[in-house]
């Protein structure tokens, strides 16, 4: 970040916190929103498995991953809109 105005740097960590700000939310959602409503699913079985024990134990770690990758791919075009891409 050697030639960039203080407007674009602004901008870049708008658009930063931003991205930041919605991981935090969906990652709210996915650590304790689902679990809320895991005993409510516990009824429906899946592969003999209650549901809700499923989300507990497998839905947020596979929503977690997907983040991960998701979060990286997003933090990348923002630094490539910017000119802060690493090569």
């Amino acid at each position: 970040m050697t030639d960039i105005t203080p407007e674009k740097a602004r901008a870049y960590w708008g658009a930063t916190s931003r991205l930041m700000w919605i991981m935090l939310a969906i990652w709210f959602l996915a650590s304790f929103v689902v679990h809320l409503f895991a005993p409510s699913l516990n009824g429906i079985r899946i592969l003999g498995f209650p549901l809700g024990f499923y989300m507990a134990a497998q839905g947020s770690l596979i929503i977690f991953v997907v983040m991960l990758f998701w979060f990286a791919r997003k933090q990348n075009e923002i630094d490539e809109e910017y000119g802060v891409a690493e090569d």
